[in-house]
């Protein structure tokens, strides 16, 4: 005996079209993902930024032992005023450092906005190598007392710098 074969015709005819339920669920799981992990991915680089005071003109150091280092923009190096070659500058340095004490060895830095940055950590390197203690940067220029400059007594004193 054979069995015949029976197909049943469907009431309802297939849906061709795409359910896009799981998808939509899919993407907003991954949505609150992100916007849950994003603000721990957010890496900070910790500066210690020095406080800034406003110091008169008239009580600041007449001391010319005081070392900066100032870059122009031409990336010419100059020691207190004075114009220094790339090549003597470390020699220049050690000599001005070794007649301070350790503690008094600090060296101040003053560059130019568009000066090189490799040429300033040149300079850097460089202070290290000839002994110095501290360094440190300065973000305005320095008056010319503190650099070492004469100073005319008579001359009316700077106003102060605008904050």
């Amino acid at each position: 005996m054979s069995a015949k074969r029976q197909f049943v015709k469907a009431s309802i005819p297939p849906n061709s079209e795409i359910n896009v339920t799981p998808l939509v669920d899919v993407v907003l799981v991954l949505l609150i993902i992100f916007m849950v992990v994003t603000p721990l991915l957010e890496k900070d680089i910790e500066v210690r930024i020095p406080e800034t005071e406003d110091v008169p003109v008239e009580q600041m150091p007449q001391d010319n032992s005081q070392l900066i280092v100032k870059l122009d923009a031409d990336g010419t190096y100059s020691i207190n005023t004075e114009t220094v070659q790339k090549d003597e500058y470390v020699n220049k340095l050690r000599r001005m450092l070794t007649a301070k004490k350790k503690e008094d060895r600090i060296v101040f830095f003053v560059a130019d906005d568009k000066a090189n940055y490799g040429l300033l950590v040149a300079a850097f390197d460089g202070a290290k190598q000839a002994g110095a203690f501290v360094l440190g940067m300065a973000t305005e220029d320095i008056p010319a007392a503190a650099a070492g400059a004469p100073v005319d007594p008579n001359a009316p004193p700077a106003p102060p710098p605008v904050p």
